[in-house]
């Protein structure tokens, strides 16, 4: 069967007899005491990998609803060039028609129809209707977009043969064949961050992944490197900034079309243009973007980066050990110590984060003594101070972590009780939190933590923020806002910063919704580069920590784990997840069993 249904013309080879077993286990609460043990990884033996998919050109004397058919199941095959493909449209079509403009990801099978009544000696239209799931735009972004979706296709008799002479630019598949066929990749570009870009050591130079689909093929360096030339997604674009020069392209000319990646894993990159327009810095963080980006697709990774210009002159090397300075974890912090609140008192306890003891000990300072009492916190991410909310959810303070220091006063009030949310770092020290009070809802941010409230606005909000998570590059928050129907909804904003140093101003835009209506959210993290940990119920109410994709593609479910009360990650991927239930805090690594954490507590967090 091809992408949408129909008469099997596709020729798919199995390099190996491929075995399969069906493994069906339950979900298991995590027990108030001993081990949580993690079933499965959350990952899938990818069988369609193995599967090479071979088009067959139209046959004589096939009807209209065939060759639209024989041209969908086409363009899910192996060919970049859709020259296949092609071979179903009319000559005029064939030398317009652009695949690259957009996907449309339909749900399931759906088979194409003459439409009653447009059947006519030369001419007939077939119709394609189905459940749209998502759209992929033409720089490869993904966005949900559930409902019903209709076209139409005109055909024409052409040599006596039928063939397609109308249709609109891009593809349509099934998410069968568009999970087969393309991959996400994360593009990475800078931060920015606006009059704060210099105020924590390499903040102008932190990374931000842009996650994008791209098709699976032999030459997918080439075609990842593309991506990233031409620039981040729209959705991203206002709150980052590229080192590539405006229109650059790869020098195509070559057989290698620019990217090469030698045995000594060194790439090679050369553009289509002269020297002097990425000379200097920009080239060294050119380099940075490309060096990041590829690292996460090449096995084995690369050592070093060079970039050429169209005469083939190198303009600049940066080898691995100098892209340091260049990361996604420039402002995350060290993550050294875990963190959650005891059962009683409700003091601040800390846990090493290498997995060497699962026993918590107060901190230093005021937060680690039997007077905090604590409700929830958040701990700056050099670990050297926490923010914290006490007074029945009104009152948010501040201390050090050390044996000297004292606590603040509040610096932030709440007129209604359980009014203020769990704080956030982001890696600028500034300190957010949403007020809940219903007479007056509102975010603000804090610099370092102090000070006059600054307020954030939030554009497009429906509905009231009942929890926050700043990324550490201080451009994304995710939001979980309060529905009419009591459920949390997630969405992901963009923060736009402005102002001077003097007098920031934030601004939270184009939010954008992560999960289903039915669904709700009650806790979520950051968890890497473009990628949250959230606890979700779904509408049939069974609970799971599941990881969600910053631009809401399909979520992956963390096997084994169906009751928590609150989930925590670090950015820091190689960090475990901690997730709390019945007044136990739990330690999940991601490939061994898990252990439950003694005294008892809640509220688990990492730095930030």
């Amino acid at each position: 069967m091809g992408a949408l249904g129909g008469r099997g013309r596709l020729l798919r080879s199995w390099p190996g007899v491929v075995c399969a077993a069906l493994l069906l286990a339950g979900c298991a609460a995590i027990p108030s005491s001993g081990e949580v043990r993690k079933v499965g990884d959350g990952q899938h033996a990818d069988v369609d990998a193995q599967v090479r998919v071979f088009p067959s050109a139209p046959h004589k004397g096939e009807s209209a609803s065939d060759i639209v058919n024989g041209f969908m199941e086409a363009t899910t095959s192996g060919e970049a060039d859709f020259e296949t493909a092609k071979k179903y449209l009319s000559k005029e079509l064939a030398g317009h028609w652009d695949p690259t403009a957009k996907i449309t990801v339909l749900t399931g099978t759906t088979q194409p129809r003459e439409e009653p009544g447009t059947s006519r000696k030369d001419y007939v239209m077939v119709d394609l209707a189905g459940k749209k799931t998502a759209v992929v735009d033409a720089k490869h972004a993904y966005r949900p977009d559930e409902g019903n979706f209709d076209t139409s296709f005109h055909l024409v008799k052409e040599n006596n043969e039928w063939r397609i002479d109308s249709l609109e630019d891009g593809l349509v598949i099934s998410d069968l064949d568009f999970n087969r066929i393309y991959h996400l990749v994360n593009m990475y570009y800078f931060a920015a961050l606006g009059p704060d870009a210099h105020r924590s050591g390499n903040a102008d130079k932190t990374l931000v992944a842009d996650p994008v689909y791209l098709r699976k093929q032999s030459d997918s360096l080439v075609s990842t490197v593309s991506a990233l030339l031409t620039g981040p997604t729209n959705w991203l674009a206002p709150v980052v900034e590229t080192a590539a020069p405006e229109g650059a392209r790869l020098y195509d000319k070559a057989p290698d079309h620019g990217v090469t990646l030698d045995d000594s894993q060194h790439l090679r990159v050369r553009l289509d243009a002269p020297a002097q327009r990425f000379a200097g810095e920009r080239c060294v963080k050119l380099a940075a973007q490309l060096f990041t980006t590829v690292q996460g697709q090449a096995a084995p990774k690369v050592d070093a980066v060079d970039i050429s210009a169209s005469d083939g002159r190198t303009v600049c090397s940066l080898p691995k050990e100098q892209t340091l300075a260049f990361s996604t974890q420039n402002l995350v912090g060290s993550s050294d110590h875990q963190y959650y609140i005891g059962a009683q008192p409700h003091r601040l306890l800390e846990v090493p984060s290498d997995g060497a003891s699962t026993t918590g000990t107060p901190v230093a300072g005021p937060f680690g003594g039997a007077k905090a009492d604590l409700e929830s916190v958040a701990v700056r991410r050099d670990e050297q101070m926490a923010a914290g909310v006490k007074g029945e959810g009104r009152q948010l303070v501040t201390a050090g972590l050390d044996a000297d220091a004292q606590p603040s006063e509040p610096v932030l009030t709440s007129k209604a009780k359980d009014g203020l949310s769990a704080p956030s770092w982001d890696g600028l020290d500034y300190l957010w939190v949403a007020d809940r009070d219903p007479g007056d809802p509102r975010v603000v941010a804090l610099r370092d933590g102090g000070g006059q409230p600054i307020p954030v606005s939030v554009s497009g909000l429906t509905g009231r923020v009942d929890a926050l998570r700043v990324a550490s590059d201080g451009v994304r928050i995710a939001l979980l806002v309060r529905q009419p129907n009591g459920l949390g909804k997630l969405q992901l904003g963009r923060i736009e910063r402005g102002g001077t140093q003097a007098h920031p101003t934030f601004a939270v835009t184009n939010l954008r919704t992560l999960t289903p209506a039915a669904d709700g959210v009650s806790s979520v993290s950051w968890a890497g580069p473009s990628r949250l940990v959230a606890l979700d119920s779904e509408s049939e109410g069974v609970q799971q920590i599941k990881y969600i994709s910053t631009d809401g593609s399909p979520k992956l479910a963390f096997e084994g784990i169906s009751q928590a009360s609150v989930v925590a990650a670090s950015e820091d991927v190689s960090r475990a997840l901690l997730a709390s239930y019945n007044q136990s805090v739990y330690r999940l690594p991601p490939d061994s069993t898990g252990k439950r954490v003694e005294p008892k507590g809640d509220n688990p967090v990492y730095p930030g």
